[in-house]
């Protein structure tokens, strides 16, 4: 088969594979559509290290090919959208039985889209942050397909007030589109926001925001931290004056509850599944790229040109 490799030197290029067979508990995916996301930028950086040359691609979908030992062979055939932890950048990928989840009338360009991101902001609404109806939400990184999604699931969910964050005039405009109240620009952030404080803060940035995102949280606040995108500064938090007030610091990694519970968060991605079946969420696909255009596609997601979700064309284009 063909498959696009992230080689020694940073770049991407197709090149001809052994095609995966599916060991115990997993299938094989004949890949149409593969989503780009943040990890991506995290594995050419050398943030995650993998060995090389290394297919990437965390995120996929197309159809069923093949079974291993344990599943339904019935499932030969099927729909899918998938979660991956590499390999999706293929004509075919392997993944978790557990983690191909049938996607119905879902377009598969969209379930490629759906990716980690859909199940994550499902998650931090919903299981991390456990919002309750009519709680005030502060949502960083708003312009991102995570931090854009959350706030359609807050406010399916009966947030009463969703506010975003976003680094720049151009993101913040793309947010204000989506489901918040208002869309604060991350030079304005955390005076722009006055004596208002929140029920739930999302928080994929850490330092001085994490921070800040504590000392904004209502009696009885949760902040979930579920990314480090401003770098491993320490963030300090005395246990003992959050217990006074009864603010919780939470913490979120898909990709652990993956590997250690996967059946919770298919649980949570078939739920999230459904609303975009039934046409309560969107997901927003701003650009759609071919595998020779990958070093763009990722640079742009990493320097912050890319606004909303981008996936790769596989079928027909490796």
């Amino acid at each position: 088969m063909r498959a696009i490799i992230l080689d020694s030197d940073d770049h991407y290029r197709i090149t001809e594979r052994d095609e995966p067979a599916p060991g115990p508990g997993q299938v094989a995916v004949r890949v149409a559509y593969a989503g780009i996301q943040w990890g991506d930028t995290m594995v050419r950086d050398g943030h995650f290290p993998v060995p090389r040359p290394f297919v990437p691609g965390f995120e996929a979908s197309g159809h069923i090919v093949a079974v291993g030992a344990g599943v339904d062979g019935d499932r030969v055939g099927e729909a899918v959208t998938a979660l991956a932890t590499g390999g999706a950048w293929a004509e075919v990928a392997v993944v978790p039985a557990a983690l191909a989840l049938p996607i119905g009338d879902v377009p598969l360009r969209t379930a490629a889209g759906f990716g980690w991101g859909t199940p994550t902001a499902y998650d931090l609404v919903h299981t991390a942050a456990r919002l309750r109806q009519g709680d005030s939400v502060l949502v960083h990184a708003a312009a991102g397909g995570v931090g854009g999604l959350a706030a359609q699931f807050a406010r399916l969910a009966g947030a009463g007030r969703v506010v975003g964050v976003a680094g720049g005039a151009r993101r913040a405009e793309y947010a204000a589109g989506g489901a918040f109240d208002r869309v604060l620009q991350r030079e304005a952030f955390p005076a722009g926001l006055g004596d208002e404080r929140f029920d739930v803060v999302l928080d994929p940035v850490g330092g001085r925001t994490r921070q800040e995102g504590l000392r904004l949280l209502a009696p009885h606040g949760r902040l979930v931290a579920y990314g480090g995108l401003g770098g491993r500064e320490p963030v300090p938090a005395d246990a003992d004056d959050l217990l006074m007030t009864g603010r919780s610091l939470v913490t979120y990694n898909s990709d652990l509850l993956s590997r250690t519970h996967p059946d919770r968060l298919a649980d949570s991605a078939r739920r999230a599944l459904d609303l975009l079946a039934r046409g309560r969420i969107r997901i927003d696909i701003t650009a759609e790229y071919d595998p020779t255009e990958l070093d763009v596609a990722v640079r742009r997601l990493s320097d912050g040109t890319t606004l909303g979700k981008s996936v790769l064309r596989v079928a027909g284009r490796l």
